[in-house]
């Protein structure tokens, strides 16, 4: 069975800035020639998360608003006190949301719902630049 690994590299803001990167992960499809299988798209690093939503501005105000009343990124934690580094904050939100994302694809598409787009977070606290995989797995 074939895999196909692939990257798409993002420059990123932090502070659970989103990026829509649901026709970058399509591109890699159309380019594997995978009909029938699925795509992964997974983060490196603990402070970034994969997911799906609709990707439209309510939500996009929505996620961060309702993310920093659940995980505050100046509420007091034992990583910061730690390792001084000020992004507890940042590890927390993205250990509930999750490094990876799996979609089955279908005759040469994935099968997303009509108002669902696979998006990025990332959550720490600086500016950086991320790079995560996509990996098809198929026929």
């Amino acid at each position: 069975m074939p895999v196909k690994t692939g990257k798409i590299s993002l420059s990123s803001k932090g502070f659970t800035q989103m990026f829509d990167i649901t026709e970058r992960v399509d591109g890699h499809l159309r380019k594997s020639g995978i009909k029938d299988g699925i795509v992964t798209v997974f983060v490196p690093g603990s402070t970034g998360a994969v997911t799906t939503v609709e990707y439209e501005s309510g939500l996009i105000a929505d996620v961060p608003e309702i993310l920093e009343k659940l995980i505050p990124y100046k509420g007091r934690y034992e990583h910061d006190a730690t390792w001084g580094d000020a992004n507890g904050a940042s590890h927390l939100r993205s250990t509930i949301m999750g490094p990876s994302l799996t979609v089955p694809v279908t005759g040469g598409k994935m099968t997303l719902g009509t108002w669902q787009q696979i998006v990025f977070i990332d959550f720490d606290t600086k500016p950086r630049q991320r790079e995560l995989v996509v990996q098809i797995v198929g026929e």
